[in-house]
């Protein structure tokens, strides 16, 4: 299976790298990625630059995290796993009383056995991350009066960079699919693997077929929120002219049911390709609410950026019990979940590749008369042919296929590719 290759890869390879929305490992991803796919493009945008309301932090960088107790033993070590610090936390290097220090450790009463991932981005703070039986253990063997070491070394660079991916394969069409996926959390593999898994497998498919693509593809390897602002600061507007379909791509390697957010008012030609597959291979689905939204998903469907992006999943995000945690691995993500991810959004996505959507490209209703497709002399029902010309337009906004404008302007089937080629023909309209 096309997918084992990048599942083994992401196992081995791209999981135990500390990620964050800046900094070595997120760019160290990248730089993996880029391997398989030379023509994969990595950014880097400085450190202070404004993306719309928000501005990129400095980059953040760790190379070990540890809290000592009176006997020097490391009982959290970030070595072990790399959820045990709160990520972008400060350089820390200082001594703690028993009370003082268990307010910094962070855990899960719940999951006695799990990590949680704590994040402070946007204001320094600092803290370890630990199972609940390790903080409980510190209430019950150490007395009030030990005192505990914190050593968290990490550097802020204010003239860092944050850094994305992309990779584009052209079709026959500038029409384009976007596929988002994120790189910006550490150790978890269905939050944060199984979207760069699938991702991968699509453009080594697509790739390997690009002669037969009828529209271009834009895959995109980006930190969630500030990454994906970021993206969208440098390619809106080219997004904007070309962009017919997007999914954006998390928590796929499990094996629970299939479900997915559609776009802000769920009617995109993403959404309704992928309802299509899940019908066609008689998949059962959730559908979550856009007001459950909590992904890239956000940016994309925001007013001014108005790109109706369609979320997919196996098990949602914040819905399973694993996520967040040190037990989102890959024990849960399997190479059956991945593959089947892939095969669903893979069949979603020919849909689109051999459906045409048919975009006006003037503003307004074009005049027919001057290239003659207008009868100027009222007789024998000329008027009809141009009137069908016009509703075929007034349809035409990219959103829409062949079979739904014959639907809406009640033109048979037969007819359409006709009135398609005379638009084309006279610059009205591109597919």
């Amino acid at each position: 299976m096309i997918t084992n290759k990048y599942y083994d890869f992401a196992k081995k390879d791209l999981f135990p790298l500390c990620r964050s929305i800046t900094g070595k490992g997120t760019r160290d991803t990248l730089v993996k990625i880029k391997k398989f796919f030379p023509n994969f493009k990595i950014y880097s945008i400085k450190s202070g630059t404004k993306v719309f309301d928000w501005t990129i932090p400095a980059e953040w960088n760790i190379t070990d995290a540890y809290l000592l107790d009176k006997n020097k033993k490391k009982i959290i070590n970030f070595s072990k796993n790399n959820l045990h610090v709160v990520g972008y936390s400060r350089p820390i290097n200082k001594t703690f009383t028993k009370t003082q220090i268990l307010k910094k450790i962070y855990s899960l009463p719940g999951k006695p056995n799990a990590i949680p991932y704590i994040t402070s981005y946007y204001k320094k703070d600092w803290g370890f991350c630990a199972n609940n039986k390790i903080k409980k253990n510190i209430k019950k063997k150490y007395s009030n009066s030990d005192k505990f070491k914190a050593v968290i070394k990490s550097s802020f660079k204010k003239n860092g960079v944050l850094n994305y991916g992309e990779f584009y394969i052209p079709g026959k069409s500038k029409q384009e699919i976007l596929i988002s996926t994120y790189i910006c959390h550490p150790s978890m593999a269905n939050n944060e693997l199984s979207g760069p898994i699938v991702s991968m497998s699509l453009m080594e498919f697509f790739k390997k077929n690009r002669k037969k693509l009828n529209k271009s593809i834009r895959f995109v390897f980006i930190p969630e929120t500030i990454g994906a602002l970021t993206f969208l600061s440098k390619s809106l507007v080219k997004l904007k002219k070309n962009f017919i379909a997007g999914y954006n791509l998390t928590c796929l390697g499990d094996e629970r049911m299939y479900s997915c957010m559609l776009s802000k008012y769920g009617d995109s030609v993403s959404d309704s390709s992928l309802i299509s597959t899940f019908k066609r291979k008689k998949i059962k689905f959730k559908i979550f609410s856009f007001l459950k939204r909590g992904s890239d998903e956000r940016q994309y469907n925001s007013p001014g950026i108005d790109l109706p992006v369609t979320s997919f999943f196996r098990s949602k995000y914040h819905e399973y019990p694993e996520y967040h945690t040190s037990l989102d691995d890959f024990k849960i993500v399997t190479k059956k979940g991945v593959f089947g991810s892939y095969n669903v959004l893979k069949q979603a996505i020919e849909i689109i590749q051999k459906n045409t959507y048919p975009k006006a490209i003037l503003h307004g209703e074009p005049m027919l008369g001057k290239r003659g497709l207008y009868s100027r002399l009222s007789k024998n029902n000329s008027w009809k042919k141009s009137r069908q010309l016009l509703d075929f337009l007034q349809y035409s906004d990219g959103t829409n296929s062949l079979n739904q404008i014959s639907k809406l302007t009640k033109i048979k089937r037969g007819k359409l590719n006709s009135i398609l080629n005379t638009l084309k023909k006279f610059n009205l309209i591109s597919t």
